[in-house]
């Protein structure tokens, strides 16, 4: 077997460089979509008006109003749940949060009746929309890493959805 000339051997090289850049790129590209398929509002904007922040956000592809914020300077994935009584965390975003438990108390869920632990969160931000001292739950047997924004904190905004957008409104004074 003959090898090939030097010339020929650092074109295969480079052709194998090539498309394992391309198919890195085109990987990195479509994770991103997929992900603002997900969670369309990654980088809420907010508007500032005369006694008042609001901020829009679309639905995903499902119709969840699914959006990026904060719990306690920290990010989290939020998805709005008007019924949820409380906000509603994952045991694993809680620890990361290193969020304090309280009292014990049973919950109803979707998925029938389970336990969790009552919280406060300090601060919980949606664009420059804050809310201080919310009310929440810990809840061990919710799956995934999405907090359920329930009404402990929707009910201190205003709200109104239109088609794929939802309007969240805060008053300032």
């Amino acid at each position: 077997m003959t090898q090939a000339p030097p010339g020929k051997r650092a074109g295969r090289l480079m052709l194998i460089i090539v498309w394992a850049a391309a198919l890195f790129l085109a990987t990195r590209f479509f994770g991103d979509w997929e992900q603002r398929q997900e969670n369309p509002n990654t980088s809420v904007s907010s508007e500032h008006g005369d006694g008042y922040v609001e901020v829009q956000l679309v639905s995903n592809r499902q119709g969840h109003f699914v959006m990026t914020g904060q719990i306690n300077a920290r990010p989290v994935q939020f998805m709005l749940d008007t019924g949820a009584t409380n906000v509603a965390i994952p045991q694993e975003v809680a620890d990361a949060l290193r969020l304090e438990r309280g009292g014990r108390v049973e919950v109803s869920t979707a998925n029938g009746r389970t336990e969790a632990f009552r919280t406060t969160l300090n601060r919980l931000q949606i664009g420059d929309i804050v809310l201080d001292n919310v009310r929440a739950l810990v809840v061990p047997g919710l799956d995934g890493d999405q907090v359920l924004l329930g009404m402990s904190a929707i009910k201190q905004l205003e709200f109104t959805q239109r088609g794929g957008t939802l309007l969240l409104r805060q008053t300032t004074k």
